[in-house]
């Protein structure tokens, strides 16, 4: 089987565990593959782009919110003058 490697560096888990720091340091900031047996186990993603991640998925949630309520706006009229 054939599987899609989504990152430029990958490592074995034994150079995982033989040096934690430096497999991840490899990926100058980027994610790391981790492979068993030539197969992606998972990535390793150090905390500045875990991050960049996390406020990706919340941006996309808030949007979801923000298009379901356009879907019933309830919109309120006001004048400038009002202000």
């Amino acid at each position: 089987m054939t599987y899609q490697i989504l990152t430029n560096t990958a490592a074995s888990i034994t150079d995982l565990k033989r040096n934690p720091m430096g497999t991840v340091a490899e990926g100058e900031g980027c994610a790391v593959a981790i492979l068993n047996r030539n197969e992606p186990a998972f990535y390793c993603v150090p905390p500045e782009l875990y991050a960049y991640y996390r406020e990706l998925a919340e941006d996309a949630e808030l949007n979801t919110i923000v298009d379901e309520r356009l879907k019933n706006p309830d919109f309120v009229s006001v004048s400038l003058d009002d202000l």
